[in-house]
């Protein structure tokens, strides 16, 4: 998900950024159902899903780029677009884990981080504010995830370029990671300063 500025500028639907969103949420069960289909005797179709992968975040850079150039934020872009990233995360690690790419212990520390992210949009909205918006660290943590599945996947194989895809991947996962837990630590702080001024309000 971009960061986007605080002003919504159009509350339109059906604009180019909110277009690309929703074709990336279409994605999603695509995606999963390529990589899961030798899991089911069917065909190896790693390819494929790697190719809606790359689309997906293609699309993910450009639809927060051409809504800020072309002034088309939108309430319903800041639902979308960070939906669409969680849900390609959430696919993935689901996918990857199942075919016994990424070990348990790495899918359940970045489930832990979702489920903590999601007991601080809880918190804010029974204090009445909007979710918190996205930081650079969290753009960041999504890009670097966003490369590391693509490579874990060309992973599973022979060949040095599976080895070189194991390196590459690895790296991205663990900095993805790290930035990943760093960003919802920083969503942590900002949730308990904004209750902690309504305290004080009070």
């Amino acid at each position: 998900m971009e960061v986007q500025e605080t002003r919504v500028q159009t509350d339109r639907v059906l604009t180019i950024p909110n277009i690309l969103s929703m074709a990336r949420l279409v994605g999603v069960p695509l995606f999963l159902w390529l990589i899961l289909l030798p899991e089911f005797g069917g065909p190896k179709a790693d390819g494929w899903a790697l190719l809606v992968l790359m689309l997906s975040g293609v699309s993910d850079y450009l639809d927060g780029k051409l809504a800020r150039r072309w002034n088309q934020i939108s309430s319903l872009g800041r639902i979308l677009d960070p939906a669409a990233d969680r849900l390609y995360i959430l696919s993935t690690l689901v996918g990857l884990t199942w075919r016994e790419i990424l070990p348990l212990w790495l899918t359940l520390a970045l489930l832990a981080r979702e489920a903590m992210l999601l007991v601080m949009v809880g918190i804010l909205r029974r204090h009445g504010y909007p979710p918190p918006q996205v930081n650079f660290l969290g753009k960041a943590a999504t890009f670097n995830l966003m490369y590391a599945f693509p490579l874990l996947l060309l992973s599973d194989g022979t060949g040095w370029l599976a080895s070189l895809a194991a390196i590459f991947g690895w790296a991205f996962a663990g900095w993805g990671t790290t930035l990943y837990w760093w960003a919802g630590i920083l969503y942590v702080v900002q949730v308990r300063r904004l209750v902690k001024a309504d305290a004080v309000a009070d």
